[in-house]
């Protein structure tokens, strides 16, 4: 079963199971990763947000513009952050990589 690691706001890395045509999401709540998700993958917020490793980031299918749309208003933006709603696992993403911000934005109870 292919495998990827989460690399907690500490710092501590969990190497989980990821099964095929799960998405990282899924993959860290089956796993208790604190990844908040709170449209619950529907594309309808950023709190998925992720930042994936530099050399794992051109091996993704490219994000759709619904997805950049949302990332947009991600909290700690990077040139490799993804949202794990729209990441699925497969076998050639086997070993993937990736961190999760130390804070989220979630529009829907955070005000400005």
């Amino acid at each position: 079963m292919p495998k990827m690691t989460f690399i907690n706001p500490d710092g501590s890395r969990a190497e989980v199971d990821a099964p095929e045509g799960l998405s990282v999401l899924e993959i860290a709540h089956r796993n208790k990763i604190e990844l908040e998700g709170a449209c619950e993958g529907s594309l309808a917020c950023s709190t998925c947000h992720i930042v994936v490793a530099p050399e794992w980031y051109d091996r993704l299918a490219e994000a759709e513009e619904d997805e950049e749309d949302m990332l947009d208003l991600a909290f700690g933006l990077t040139s490799t952050s993804r949202l794990g709603c729209q990441i699925i696992m497969k076998p050639e993403l086997d070993g993937l990589v990736v961190s999760v911000p130390a804070a989220t934005r979630n529009m829907s109870v955070d005000k400005k």
